[in-house]
């Protein structure tokens, strides 16, 4: 797993530490984290706070997205997904795409190069959430 991957599961690994949803993102220039976030729905009573979001909110305003890459643990859902292609992020690292099929398709029809990794950590961390939380997980999806 690289280092920002690695990062980005430190900000899952975070949220679930908090009692939340253990999904975390990171959003990379020129080989340096400019943003990070970890989904904060659960802590915050939130339902928008979901960590690619919070990424872009931690990363604050910035003039052009185009140049970056956004490294996330699962792959985004469609709210994030929305997000991502509106900012013009045209390259997503994904840790674990066959948990949570998200937006995948959507993303790459607005033209968003999606890299996904098998990484055995970031899968293992969500299963077992979702394994234990059901509930929890399908209000996060919206089901």
């Amino acid at each position: 797993m690289d280092t920002f991957m690695t990062e980005a599961l430190a900000e899952a690994q975070q949220s679930l530490q908090e009692g939340g949803i253990p999904i975390g993102a990171v959003l990379v220039r020129n080989n340096e984290i400019i943003g990070r976030g970890h989904n904060q729905r659960v802590q915050r009573n939130d339902p928008t706070a979901h960590a690619e979001i919070e990424c872009l909110r931690n990363a604050g305003c910035i003039r052009s997205y185009k140049d970056t890459i956004l490294y996330t643990t699962h792959m985004p859902c469609y709210f994030c997904a929305g997000a991502i292609v509106q900012f013009g992020i045209e390259t997503v690292v994904v840790g674990d795409a066959g948990t949570f099929q998200g937006a995948a398709d959507f993303m790459r029809d607005h033209w968003v190069r999606i890299y996904e990794r098998d990484e055995d950590e970031c899968r293992q961390i969500l299963q077992d959430f979702i394994k234990n939380n059901p509930k929890l997980w399908d209000e996060d999806i919206g089901q």
